[in-house]
């Protein structure tokens, strides 16, 4: 296996673990390889849960209000059909807000950006 070089390490306030089951519900062969409790940290306890979603590994970590996503990061999922873009946007937009509604646009023939319910885009 080839070490991943970059891992994206998201910061949630205290939904880091919830998120997890979230995304690794929502993307097929992805799996929560482990979570790990780190006390005394300045910014107190926080939980780190390592994903991996498609083949891609992310940290996710609780550890107060600090930091919020916003929209200047994000990430594109490359779907093979319509419908599997339909059926992402579906789960990932409950709850969250639309930046791009889902429809045809000159770049794409189906695309659509948003915020999930976390606020990652």
């Amino acid at each position: 296996m080839i070490m991943q070089k970059i891992t994206p390490h998201l910061w949630f306030d205290r939904e880091a673990e919830e998120a997890a089951r979230f995304y690794t519900s929502v993307f097929n062969d992805s799996k929560i390889i482990d979570k790990t409790t780190l006390h005394n940290t300045p910014s107190g306890t926080a939980d780190i849960v390592t994903i991996e979603l498609l083949g891609q590994e992310f940290m996710l970590i609780s550890a107060g209000p600090l930091f919020k996503f916003n929209p200047s990061v994000s990430f594109l999922v490359a779907c093979k059909t319509k419908d599997e873009v339909d059926a992402l946007w579906v789960k990932l937009s409950e709850g969250g807000t639309a930046l791009m509604e889902i429809g045809e646009y000159p770049f794409s023939e189906r695309y659509g950006w948003m915020q999930d319910r976390f606020g990652l885009s």
